[in-house]
């Protein structure tokens, strides 16, 4: 008699991101997922400052009278960079704004900008919504 032994596996994580006018760079990713996602509504970058600066973020999805969409954090395991906090959105990818800017969610904003998805090394830079 001959026994199969079948290794059950969490289905990968798939980022897929269209070119758009909120990201100009379209990604398609896979990953293998360690964590479940949650909502998140803040993270925190280190671009303009070592200290870094939290800001608002959504997903941006190709809805053109409700673009926003949840972002959701997700830890994973990335081929390239080992465990990692997955930020993803909607099919346009995600948006930023600082927090401290009260505005409404807009491609014409100079003070927002996006992204196809955001990789962080640290659970203490995102907010979840839950």
């Amino acid at each position: 008699m001959h026994v199969s032994l079948i290794e059950l596996r969490e289905p990968p994580v798939i980022v897929e991101v269209e070119s758009n006018d909120n990201c100009e760079t379209g990604f398609f990713g896979r990953f293998k997922e360690i964590s479940p996602a949650r909502p998140v509504q803040q993270v925190k970058l280190y671009d303009r400052t070592p200290a870094g600066e939290w800001y608002w973020v959504t997903g941006w999805s190709d809805n053109a009278q409700t673009p926003t969409c949840q972002a959701y954090a997700q830890l994973v395991e990335d081929s390239g960079a080992g465990l990692t906090r997955l930020v993803y959105g909607g099919i346009y990818g995600l948006r930023f704004k600082p927090i401290d800017i009260e505005e409404a969610w807009s491609l014409d904003s100079l003070h927002q900008w996006g992204e196809s998805y955001l990789s962080l090394a640290s659970e203490r830079d995102l907010r979840y919504a839950d």
